[in-house]
Parts: C-alpha cells; structure tokens; sequence
C-alpha cells in the first residue's frame, strides 16, 4: 500500500479512530495529488491494480473531476487514453479482463460511479468526437448480464446528469442535452429499444430483477424518444403480458406498469393521445389494486391508473370534435370507479393530486345539463372521497380532545389539509346541489344512528360537510330552505350525537348551527332549540373548557343575529348563564379558575345586547343591569379596601380578578347605545356613570399596575361612547390619574383615548385639552429625539421601538388637533414653551421621516397652522413668533421639496387668494433667492397687500 493509498483510506474514515491531524494531512495530501497534471493516469493505473473500493472511488471521482474541469485542456493522447480505460472497465472492450470483471462485481456505488466518469466523457464528445459510443456498447451486451446491468447503470446516469428535467439545469447543458438526444434519435435509440425488449424475453424468466432494471431504464427515455417504438403490437403485448402474469415478480410487474404509465403521460397532441389511451385497454389492470394495498404492485398500479385518467381528463379538455369527446368521455367513465377505489384505498401516488383531478372533473360538468345517471353517480362517488378523506385519524383522539402539543400539529394540518377539498365539496354542491345535500343528509343521519362514542371522526366528518357547503348556498336559500335545508337545518338544531363529548364533534356543531342562524332568523319556531343548543351541556355548559369559551363567543354571535326576537327568551337566557356570570360576580374568582378568561366577556357582551335593547322595558332593564353592576362593583369596591394589606401571594389572583371584572362590565356596556343612557332612559346612563366612577377608584389605588390602567383606559373609551358628552366631569380626574405613572407604552394609549375625545366631540373638549396638553407635552418632548433617531447595530430594541411608536402616535394626535379647530391650545399661555420644540420637530419630520404617510401629516399640520395663526387674534408678539416660524416652515419646505413645493403652494393657495401673478412670481423668486431676511421682508408685505384685498385668510388652503 503507497502513500496515495493510505491517505485515501484516512481520509475516508468516519469512525473518529484517526487522530485529526492525521486525517487533516491525509486529506491535504490527495488534495494535493489532484493538482498534479498526471493524476489522471495515476488514477487510471490504481483502478486496475488497486482492490480497495475507497480508493476505487476517490480515483473515479478524481478522473471525473480532471476530465469535466480540465479537458479543453487534455491532449488528444490523453483523451484517448481515459476513453479506452474507462470503455475497457465498464467492461465494454474485454469483459473476460480481470479488472474489468471486478469493477462488474463491485458494489453499486463503484458502477454507479464509474457510469458517471462514462456519462462525463459523453457530455463532451458525443456525437462529435466519439460517435460511435453506444453502437460499440451494444454488441457488448450479448456477454451477459453484469454487462447488461452496467449498460442500464450508464443510461441511468446519463439521464440523471444530463437529461432529465427533474433537476435543474445550466443552458448550457440543455443545449448539450439536446444535442445528445437528437443523435441517439437519428443513430442508435431504435437499435437500444429493440435490445430492451431481447433483453427482457431472454432473461424473464431466468433473472427478473435484471428485467425489472432494463424496464426501468427505459421508462425514464419513453418521454422523449419516438412512441411508436414502444407503443406498437410488439413491445405493448410483452408489458401487459408481464403485468398480468401470476406468480411473477411483483418488481418486474411493477416496473412494466411504470413503463405503460410513461407511455400514458408522454407530451403530445391531444387526438393521437386519444388513440394511445384508447390502444392501451386500461381496463385490463383494475383487478390488480383490490390486493394487498401494502405491496408494490398495488402501487404502481394504482398510479397507473390514476395517471391515465388524468390524461384523459386532459384529453377531454382539448379535444375538439365531437366524436373525440364522446371517445373520452367513455374513457373517463370507464376508469373513474377504479379512481375511486384507489383514492380510497390504496396509498396514492405522491405526483396525483385528488382534489386537483377531482376539480378538473367537476369543472367539464359545469356545463352539462342535465347530467346523466352514470355522471350523478360519479358525484356520489366523489363525495365519498371527500367525506373519507377529511376524516380525523382516530389514533389522535385523544390528543385532539385534550389539545396537547400532538393535538394541536394535527388539528393544523387537518385545517390546512381540508381547506381544497372544502373548496371542491362546494364546486360539486354547485354541480349537483340537491344529490350533494342528500348525501350530507345521509351522512348525518348514519352519525346520529351511531350508539356510541366509536363514530366520533365519522361524525365530526358529516358536520364538517354541512359547515363548508355553506359557502357554496346564498343567503335567500339558507333563509328559505331551499332544497333539503328545510330538513337539513332543524335536523341539526335538533339532535344530540352520542359522541357529543368530544371537543371536535363539540365545536363543530356548534360552528355549523352558527353558520345557518340566517335560516332560523326566518324561521323563528326553532329558536328555542338553537337557545337549549347553546346553553346546555353542548355548548356554554361543555365538560371541555375549549368548547365552553369558543360556545360563548358563538353565542355571543346569535345574540347579534336575533336580537329582538330573543326578548322573550331573556329570563330564560339569564337564568341559564347565572353559574357562568357568577364566576366574575363572586369573590372566589381566581385566574386560575378560568385562563381563558377573555372568552368569557363574551357572555357579558351577549347579555349586554340582550338586555340594552329598548324592547325591554325600562323596570326590567334596570332590573337586569343593576343584578349584575351592583355586585361586580360591589367587588371591586372590596378589593380596593384591602389593596394595601395584600400579600405577595394575593395581589396576583386579586389584580387578575379585578381585570376580569372590568372586562365583564366592559363587554356588558357594549349592548346599551348613546341615545338610550342619554335621552330616552337616563336612569341606564346613571349606572354606567356610577360604574364609571367606582372603576377609575383603581388607577388611585393601584397606579403602577400597566395591566389594571390599560383596561381601566378601554373602560373609559367605551364609555366616551356610551355617554357621550356626559362623561366630561369624570375625564380630568381619569386623565390625570393616567398620566402621573404613565410609561411610554401608556403615553401612546393615552394619546389614543384624547384623539378619540376631540373627534367625537371636537372643540367641546379644548378646556380639558387646554389643561392636560402642557403636561403630555413636557413628558414626551423630553424622551423623543428632536432630530431623529439613531439608526445602526444595537438601536433596534424595544425600548427604541416603543418611542418610535411614541412619535409616530404624537403625529397623529397634534394632527387631530390642528384638524379639528383646536390649534390655538399651542398658543395658550400653558403650552408656549412647547411651541418652538413642537415646531422644530415637525420641520425635522416633514424633511427627513423616511414614512412619506407621517412627512405628509406634518406638511398637512403646518399648512392648517399657518391659516389658523395668520388670521388669528393675537398680540403683536405672538403675531411675531408665528410669523417667523411661519417663514421658516416654507424655506425649509422648499429646500426639502423644491419647485414641487412651489407648484403646490402657488397654484393651488395664491389662486384661491386670487394673488396677482407677478406678486407669485416675486414669491417664488425671493423665496429661491435663499436670502431669508429678504423673503421674511417680502411676504410680511404680501399678506398686508393681501389682507387688505380681504384675501388674507385664504392664502394658505
């Protein structure tokens, strides 16, 4: 053994017993033994001499390399050299040599490898240089079967690296590929599949596997090569003869399958496809898929099948004349139920997509009216699928109804899974819509005759149905019942499964009755069953706490739907849901009573729009509201008196309890309108000013705690709402509660809650607005950079982000201001002192923000400034400093913008000043002119000029 042996062998070792340093050197040693411009014969010298397969192919690798990376560079001695050498060890040129005959023995990867280097010398000299390469390797094959084998092994390869389109490829090799393929076409491909069939009559019986390899060789060249070689009355017998011989190999009968399959889907013209599908006689191989859906044959039959009746399926899509339709119609109807069975029962080919043939099918009946039995039966057919393929594994029960991490991946993927077949059941329904609800009918009545919990997926999978060919009805049908959604309808309202104790089943009943409510809306008699639905141990009262909370939402939405013709039902609705709204109006409410305490305002918001409808009358809604206001006040009222006696261990549960609370009567508020609290029953609007008053105790007693303040604040956002105008004597003492602890997160939250004041209200608001803005002011200017932030590794964290929100938050709300008449708080005597740094800032942002949405809000800000404070009553000082930062805002809108600026600002506001034009001229000339003692000389002049035309309070719109 040399060193070049050695190193090889050291190199290659993956067990860790060489010491690195070693393997290191070893493998820059046979680095260093490729650079050499001999290495190609030194390799070629091992092959024949050397035993050791890792040296075998680190040589074969090497001459690949030399050859592909070196050969324009190769002497013609040399290229001769390797193509003989490589020639003689495929065993192409003197199999009886030794050498030749232990490479034919060796393992795959070694043959594989060395039908690569062969592949590589082909790529560059055929049919150029080398002509001859496959007409001198097919006399060679007569010398059994390890020559055969290696044969296959090199068109294999050929096709691998070269030909086949399943991998990318540079152009330059698709030129290459072409060039190969059109001289095997004109020189030797007949030749090669005339051996084929030799090849598989001589060795079927004696060497199947051999066989199996040849026939699959020949599958991959069938898409490009001229299909009368193989689709003829020789070669087409012999396949079907394989397939359905009993007692062969399942391999050989498979792989025959594979090559009809190629034949089947080669690229053509629709009518001589017609008559190849028509040739073949399918029907000869649908007995072979009702074995064992395990073994491959089973398989490779059912792709063949499938994938004939996708391209008739095409085939009938293109062809144009009748006769061609009527053949593939017969077609399609002949090996739609063996597509059928196998889309149901046997492992479906990985390139076959059901829904996608399926749709493909559907879609040719759009246009066929009425369908014909056999086309109706297929529909049942294909609806069978559906319902079996959107089946839950029963083997995930268990993780479904716990919803653990398993359940939750499964239910994902069933969701994602679902979603065409969904869409497909809608396309059928629109097809066939009375045989697609007769089915769903069918499906639902199998599920309720079910005795026990073992149809749970069976179930789950019939509701599922009638939940997605919702979107297949319009509304006028659900309200109408058209078709069997009369029975449908009430016979789900009605019934209770046997498996309603699963979460799936659970929810899906509960989504699917929501679904139709627009039909129950018209047929009011069945309300009560959809309330008994709802508020028994189906829904709100569910054993599973994810049915419980998803049933609340629901309802919540029905109580929406129905409204008014609920009213009847209040007492009963309420006193259903009394153990459900005593868990927030009891104090032994805890967090971790219910985590997923969010879904439970939902009741609360259901109640509220229940007993907030002026329906009821007056007595009564006082009645309900105060049964449930008076004891969560009461609550919080507790809480507060014991908030700072709490020990660690409480605070977290009573804040947790107090957040719900506010939540509760937050959601509850939702169902009571404006002009109810305030006009017609002000007694309502009383309460919720009472509950407005209690809460805001907790910004007092709890002033730090971000969760309690965050709800407080949406608490007085809905009351902003609710009462109106008459919630103005409680905002002072809130807003400053607010703001004393106020973070940055709570600023911009705070500033969200004035933005809705002064649009609701407008200048009603500027005394409170007069007071706070100093203070909002003060606090933000000192935490937002007047030039911008800083920008670079490090400046991306959430504190930076929560002041960027901040600013971008800020803009919006002194746009607000300035929009709605309010602009002179900025002049009051209070907020002067934030003027120049409120200027400055949004100077800096119209020229420099990188969000063109907020450079243009404080463009808008300054162009609205400008015409509130020229025409403004002010004094000759202030008229001073307004006038200069007036002068400032344009010169630097026009250093920013340029003549865009100009053009905007002349000819749309000194036109509607009706401004001479050689005045505009001036304008823009000593505004270009950069001279700002100049410009500020001239435009104090414009305006007197202007306002003494009365014009002066147009020049800026």
């Amino acid at each position: 053994m040399d060193d070049l042996e050695k190193a090889v062998l050291i190199s290659f070792d993956e067990m860790g017993t060489v010491d690195s340093a070693l393997k290191s050197q070893a493998v820059a040693f046979c680095q260093q033994m490729k650079e050499s411009p001999t290495v190609g014969r030194v390799c070629i010298e091992k092959l024949v001499f050397c035993k050791l397969v890792q040296v075998q192919f680190w040589c074969l690798q090497t001459v690949q390399e030399v050859i592909s990376g070196r050969y324009s560079l190769l002497s013609l001695e040399e290229k001769d050299f390797f193509r003989k050498s490589v020639f003689s060890l495929c065993g192409f040129d003197g199999v009886d040599d030794e050498n030749a005959a232990r490479f034919l023995d060796g393992p795959a990867f070694i043959k594989n490898k060395l039908a690569q280097v062969l592949v590589t010398l082909i790529y560059f000299e055929y049919p150029l240089v080398w002509s001859s390469v496959f007409v001198d390797l097919l006399p060679q094959l007569s010398k059994g079967a390890r020559v055969i084998d290696m044969f296959c092994r090199v068109l294999n390869a050929l096709d691998d690296e070269l030909i086949s389109l399943d991998y990318t490829r540079t152009a330059d090799e698709m030129v290459v590929a072409t060039r190969v393929k059109d001289a095997m076409r004109q020189q030797c491909i007949g030749q090669i599949v005339r051996v084929w069939y030799d090849i598989v009559c001589m060795y079927r019986n004696t060497d199947q596997e051999l066989c199996s390899g040849v026939l699959d060789t020949m599958r991959r060249y069938i898409s490009w090569i001229d299909i009368g070689l193989v689709m003829n009355d020789i070669f087409m017998p012999l396949l079907f003869e394989l397939i359905l011989v009993d007692g062969g190999s399942e391999q050989l009968r498979g792989a025959a399958c594979s090559c009809v399959l190629a034949v089947v889907s080669k690229r053509m013209e629709p009518q001589p496809k017609l008559n190849i599908l028509q040739g073949i006689q399918i029907e000869r191989v649908f007995g072979l898929v009702t074995g064992d859906s395990d073994s491959e044959l089973v398989s490779k039959a059912a792709a063949l099948i499938t994938g004939f009746a996708v391209e008739v399926l095409d085939c009938n899509r293109r062809v144009s004349t009748e006769d061609a339709k009527r053949v593939s119609t017969d077609l399609l109807n002949e090996v739609l139920p063996s597509v059928f069975y196998v889309m149901q029962n046997c492992e479906v080919d990985a390139t076959f997509s059901i829904v996608q043939f399926l749709s493909g099918y559907v879609t040719t009946m759009k246009s066929l009216s009425p369908l014909t039995e056999k086309q109706l039966l297929h529909v049942r057919q294909i609806l069978e699928v559906i319902r079996s393929q959107i089946r839950y594994d029963p083997a995930y029960r268990g993780n479904l109804d716990t919803l653990d991490k398993i359940g939750r991946e499964e239910e994902d993927r069933m969701v994602e899974f679902r979603k065409d077949l969904f869409v497909l059941l809608c396309n059928v329904g629109r097809v066939a819509p009375e045989v697609t609800q007769v089915f769903i009918r069918n499906a639902l009545n199998s599920a309720v005759a079910s005795s026990s919990d073992v149809n749970v997926e069976e179930v789950e999978a019939a509701l599922s149905l009638l939940h997605a060919i919702r979107e297949s009805l319009s509304d006028e049908s659900i309200r109408n019942g058209s078709g069997l959604l009369s029975e449908l309808v009430p016979m789900l309202i009605s019934t209770r499964f046997p498996c309603h104790s699963s979460r799936l089943v659970a929810l899906m009943y509960l989504e699917t009755i929501t679904r139709y409510m627009k039909f129950v809306m018209e047929n009011t008699q069945y309300i009560p069953m959809v309330l008994t639905a709802f508020l028994d141990d189906r829904g709100i009262h569910h054993q599973n706490l994810h049915v419980s909370r998803r049933a609340s939402y629901l309802f919540m939405r029905v109580v929406k739907l129905l409204k008014a013709k609920l009213v009847p039902f209040i007492e009963k609705i309420l006193q259903s849901l009394q153990d459900t709204v005593s868990h927030f109006t009891s104090m032994d409410f805890t967090s971790n009573q219910c985590s997923g305490a969010e879904d439970g305002s939902h009741i609360f918001e259901a109640i509220g729009i229940l007993i907030g409808m002026e329906d009821v009358p007056l007595e009564k809604q006082s009645e309900y509201l105060a049964s449930l206001l008076t004891p969560l006040c009461r609550q919080i009222e507790v809480l507060l008196m014991n908030a700072k006696i709490l020990n660690p261990e409480e605070s977290p549960a009573k804040v947790a309890n107090i957040q719900q609370i506010i939540m509760a009567i937050n959601a509850l508020s939702k169902g009571f309108s404006e002009r109810l609290v305030n006009a017609s029953r002000p007694s309502i609007g009383l309460m919720f000013k009472q509950t407005l008053d209690a809460l805001l105790q907790i910004l007092i007693a709890f002033p730090k705690i971000e969760p309690l303040r965050s709800k407080v604040t949406s608490f007085i956002h809905r009351m902003i709402d609710t009462l109106g105008a008459s919630v103005f004597p409680y905002l002072p003492k809130a807003l400053e509660q607010l703001l004393a602890e106020s973070e940055t997160k709570e600023m911009v939250g705070l500033l969200v809650l004035l933005n809705q004041l002064i649009c609701k209200f407008n200048t009603s608001v500027h005394g409170i607005l007069d007071e706070i803005f100093p203070a909002i002011a003060g606090r933000i200017f000192t935490v937002i950079p007047s030039n911008g932030f800083p920008s670079g590794p490090g400046t991306n964290t959430e504190e930076m982000r929560e002041l960027q929100e901040l600013q971008k938050t800020l803009y919006t709300f002194l746009h607000v201001i300035a929009t709605h008449g309010l602009s002179s708080i900025f002049l009051s005597t209070k907020s002067r002192a934030y003027l120049e740094p409120m200027m400055q800032l949004l100077l800096y942002t119209a020229c420099h923000h990188k969000d063109t949405v907020v450079r243009k809000a404080c463009v808008q800000i300054f162009i609205r400034l400008i015409k509130d404070w020229s025409v403004g009553p002010y004094g000759g000082e202030e008229k001073l400093v307004l006038f200069g930062e007036i002068v400032m805002a344009q010169t630097i809108m026009y250093e920013k913008f340029g003549n865009e600026f100009l053009f905007h600002f002349v000819s749309k506001s000194f036109q509607s000043a009706h401004c001479p034009q050689d005045l505009a001229e001036q304008y823009c000339q000593k505004l270009q002119a950069a001279d700002i003692k100049a410009f500020r000389s001239f435009y104090q002049s414009l305006i007197e000029n202007l306002r003494g035309q009365q014009n002066g309070n147009l020049v800026f719109r």
